[in-house]
């Protein structure tokens, strides 16, 4: 059994704690580490690393981690054995921190985006490739087991041709008013790094690019619905982040996609997430778990007519795609791949390249926003 020094920095927030200290961490060390092909584990051993001393001693007690450190600015962290650096701070300090750490020689893993703006994504992205650092973002959506199993469906030929990917993603969340709100209120503040296009078109970059090609062109439209919203302390402030946003991309292949994304609308669908894919010889509709299709042959022929009650329930036209296999957390399969990319060289195509596409991608759509047109991601390029 070997170890694998691991600096978490971040961890105090939601996902630093929810995602990757306890579900993926903490559950790899609970199996007895990351298996290797050689059949050797490798065991993770943190140190937890942040602003607050008291939020890190407590997480470290709550979950059995021997070392923590209150060492933001990474004074002395990097300077010790620790193999490997993780970073989830809030994305405004991010760029700055993994370029510490691959001077100091880590190997780096990070949650997306990879910067706030695109200059400096390509500039970290570049740091990484020149230095001999392995680097790795966080692409979690990609182990869903909703979407792996229509990644199975695209593999084995399902639709015939795609034609059109429609993704429906959001939820009501909570303005503070009467309610606490599910978020935290940075998340709607623009110079706080807030927006949801921020917050989520980096996962709709590699979600799209993975399963079905490049995006070419995005057409979209952000706004902010809800102006005022309450902090963590009680107090109202201005929501100045952008809370939906609407549209339209054009990928490879002519397959055009609808992306609506938004923390203003109340769920009437299956799920938070939705991925419908339809194409010449059959659709399907993917959740967060689960995933359903609909042949070419057992597709209904409906007629438009307003005029009677509808007599037809479509939902029971569609068949569930099994599960075939056991799904594991998707960060922690992910945090499993870059442990035996780091440790036994495997392939991790997920690098800080595909981070700085996704972050080109929100840059795209502000910029299509801003100008009222159609931008093609060629305009981006260096």
């Amino acid at each position: 059994m070997q170890e694998i020094g691991i600096i978490m920095n971040g961890v105090t927030g939601r996902m630093g704690t929810n995602q990757h200290l306890i579900r993926s961490i903490c559950a790899i060390r609970d199996e007895g580490g990351v298996e290797l092909p050689s059949g050797e584990r490798v065991l993770p051993d943190p140190i937890l690393v942040g602003r607050n001393e008291r939020k890190l001693e407590r997480l470290s007690e709550e979950h059995d981690v021997d070392r923590y450190a209150a060492d933001p600015d990474l004074e002395t962290v990097l300077d010790g054995d620790d193999e490997l650096y993780f970073d989830s701070q809030i994305t405004s300090r991010r760029a700055d921190a993994v370029t510490k750490a691959i001077e100091a020689g880590k190997d780096v893993y990070c949650e997306k985006p990879l910067a706030g703006d695109l200059e400096t994504a390509r500039e970290v992205a570049a740091t990484a490739e020149a230095s001999d650092s392995k680097h790795g973002i966080v692409q979690d959506k990609l182990w869903l087991p909703g979407v792996m199993k229509l990644q199975r469906l695209i593999d084995q030929g399902f639709f015939g041709d795609i034609l059109s990917v429609r993704v429906e993603f959001g939820y009501w969340v909570f303005t503070g008013h009467g309610q606490p709100a599910q978020r935290p209120s940075w998340n709607y503040r623009a110079e706080d790094g807030g927006g949801i296009v921020d917050d989520m078109y980096s996962h709709w970059s590699y979600v799209l690019e993975n399963l079905f090609g490049e995006v070419q062109t995005v057409r979209s439209h952000e706004t902010t619905h809800v102006h005022e919203r309450v902090d963590e302390d009680g107090e109202p402030y201005e929501a100045t982040a952008d809370d939906a946003a609407y549209a339209i991309m054009e990928l490879e292949d002519d397959i055009v996609a609808q992306l609506n994304s938004s923390w203003t609308v109340r769920v009437n669908r299956d799920d938070l997430l939705e991925i419908q894919v339809d194409g010449t010889d059959g659709s399907a509709v993917a959740g967060l778990r689960d995933c359903k299709t609909q042949g070419h042959a057992n597709t209904p022929k409906p007629e438009w007519n307003p005029d009677t009650p509808k007599e037809h329930d479509f939902t029971e036209d569609w068949a569930d795609v099994p599960n075939n296999r056991e799904f594991e957390n998707a960060f922690k399969t992910q945090w499993e791949a870059f442990v035996r990319h780091v440790v036994a060289d495997e392939p991790f195509p997920w690098d800080f390249t595909a981070g700085a596409r996704g972050v080109q991608l929100t840059e795209a759509a502000h910029l299509s926003h801003e100008e009222g047109r159609r931008v093609e991601m060629a305009e981006l390029d260096d």
